[in-house]
């Protein structure tokens, strides 16, 4: 039996798209408006603020829109419409449990002191609060899961693109990689925020009729779920049932780890620290709009789920024995299959063009985000220091380069891992995980020492490590699947960080009061006025914007439990 966790994303060599001339104009002409918002970006760019940041110029919706779409990459998409049909409704947690809460706690709580100290990449945030250990580690870090996560997204690419329209590997490479790089190096974060935000309709566009037409053909909401019942048992249309502690289900995870794992410490880790999504908030026009990016973007989140949940269900109910040597089929193959299935012509160059912008979206965000922190946080602080502003402009566009190029080497990495989606959740536990604490430690304890930012954030990384490829890998501890380690991994590297950055704290001494200004929960940035300006007032004395947060919590917190 083939599942997320133990195949590749190879898809079924069945899956040939019967595309046609239709089809391939759809396509040309999304690649035509990509560069075309490239070349407009480009007369934008005259600093390296608008180059790497916009000029924070932009409006909250847009903003709002691209964070959700840099999020939105089909090895989501693919992926998680794969665990759907493996796993059933369990799916929501990612985007309930896994994402809305740690959305809403960016924007209210952690956005005043990204936007508010004026730092231009989360890393240089870990500057000024502690020390340039701190800083360089979390800097290459960062810039190392980038074109790791950008590979990844390249790696998918190929191989759907192969299956689905039959061109080779390297030719899906080198095209994607091309358009990216062209984009991004001619207008900057603009051209790739604005092609995010036509990213985010494309996909829709190509995820709706999938959804709608594959419910229909399964005969509606009560038809699928009668249809899986039989098949798969009632638990597998429920969001809970098996998470019992103790009971065995295919996840290999409970209540308990589904909670603290993926919902408080992988979550937060991603979405507060993760800089391809943390950048776009910071491109905004002033700290409001800052705020709001986050709580924008957690409303099509919310709903968004469905959009990959019902095709991997519906694939599920209508190939029963999908994922065995019996079907031909695998869980990846669930929302290609549905596309051959049941879409014409016009519409299916539509689906195909979708899930191009899905890889795009994702590779793009990886790697603006990667060429700001390589030049702001490695470059200028660390090798070439004090030179004009069109110096790190020209070199920002150099990097973009390399960073690309660097993505297509890592891309074949990807390739040797067991399942990407099971992949990326690895990374995250590395990588955000740790940092995670550090930043959280650092915002709400003034007492944590300069230097226990590096130390918490180095044994947050190796105790991460050592529990994924030595206890679980090894056998020390029996843990049922990836999934399962990944949650285990994050939990011991939050932990660890925590104890670490503690003690370390109490035998070393704290920075000055005064330069925590602005850095740590309670303090205030000393530019600011007093009494506080319309917009700077902590987020727990501005009703609107509590409005917009406790809208999204109340939603994200009844759906989950209504299932």
């Amino acid at each position: 039996m083939q599942t997320p966790t133990d195949s590749h994303l190879y898809l079924a060599a069945q899956l040939r798209l019967p595309t046609n001339w239709l089809d391939y104009t759809i396509l040309a002409i999304y690649f035509v408006v990509v560069l075309g918002i490239g070349f407009a970006a480009r007369r934008s760019v005259k600093t390296s603020l608008d180059f790497f940041l916009s000029g924070r110029s932009l409006p909250a919706w847009i903003t709002g829109l691209a964070f959700i779409s840099a999020n939105l990459a089909a090895t989501e998409i693919l992926g998680m419409a794969a665990n759907s049909a493996q796993y059933g409704a369990y799916t929501v947690h990612w985007y309930w449990i896994g994402a809305i809460p740690a959305m809403v706690f960016l924007g209210l709580v952690m956005m005043p002191f990204y936007y508010g100290s004026k730092v231009r990449s989360v890393p240089e945030f870990l500057l000024l609060r502690f020390d340039r250990g701190a800083h360089l580690l979390s800097s290459i870090l960062f810039a190392f899961a980038a074109i790791l996560i950008a590979g990844v997204n390249l790696y998918a690419l190929a191989i759907v693109v192969e299956a689905l329209l039959g061109w080779p590997q390297w030719v899906a490479i080198v095209v994607a990689g091309a358009f990216v790089l062209a984009y991004i190096t001619l207008g900057g974060l603009s051209s790739a925020i604005y092609n995010e935000v036509l990213q985010f309709f494309v996909i829709l566009a190509a995820l709706i009729p999938i959804t709608v037409l594959g419910l229909r053909k399964a005969g509606g909401w009560s038809g699928l779920t009668h249809k899986l019942t039989a098949t798969h048992g009632a638990n597998f249309t429920t969001a809970w049932g098996g998470t019992g502690i103790g009971h065995a289900n295919p996840l290999g995870a409970n209540w308990l780890t589904i909670v603290l794992g993926l919902g408080f410490v992988l979550s937060f880790g991603y979405w507060t620290t993760n800089f391809a999504e943390v950048q776009r908030a910071l491109s905004a026009k002033n700290l409001s709009a800052g705020q709001r990016t986050p709580l924008i973007a957690a409303y099509p989140k919310i709903f968004i789920v469905f959009l990959v949940m019902i095709p991997g269900l519906v694939a599920a109910a209508l190939v029963p024995k999908i994922g065995t040597s019996g079907s031909g089929l695998q869980y990846n193959d669930a929302i290609p299959y549905l596309m051959q299935e049941l879409l014409p012509n016009g519409v299916l160059g539509i689906a195909v063009t979708g899930l191009l912008a899905a890889f795009m979206a994702g590779m793009a965000a990886n790697v603006s985000s990667f060429n700001t922190v390589f030049t702001n946080d490695i470059w200028a602080k660390y090798v070439v220091r004090g030179r004009e502003d069109a110096y790190y402009v020209r070199f920002g566009r150099l990097i973009t380069v390399v960073g690309v190029l660097a993505s297509i080497g890592t891309a074949f990495l990807a390739s040797s891992f067991s399942n990407i989606m099971s992949y990326l959740q690895t990374l995250f536990s590395f990588f955000n995980v740790p940092m995670f604490v550090v930043f959280i430690v650092g915002m709400f304890w003034k007492r944590a020492s300069a230097k226990s930012g590096f130390w918490g954030l180095l044994a947050g990384t190796v105790t991460a490590m050592i529990n994924y490829f030595v206890f679980y890998k090894k056998g020390i501890i029996a843990i049922p699947s990836d999934q399962g380690a990944n949650f285990v991994s994050a939990i011991a590297g939050f932990v660890a960080g925590a104890v670490v950055m503690v003690a370390v704290s109490l035998f070393t001494k704290p920075k000055p009061a005064q330069e925590l200004q602005g850095l740590v929960y309670g303090t205030r940035s000393p530019g600011m006025s007093e009494p506080p300006a319309p917009g700077d007032e902590a987020w727990y004395r501005r009703p609107a914007l509590l409005g917009w947060g406790a809208v999204v919590l109340a939603a994200a917190c009844y759906v989950p439990f209504s299932f």
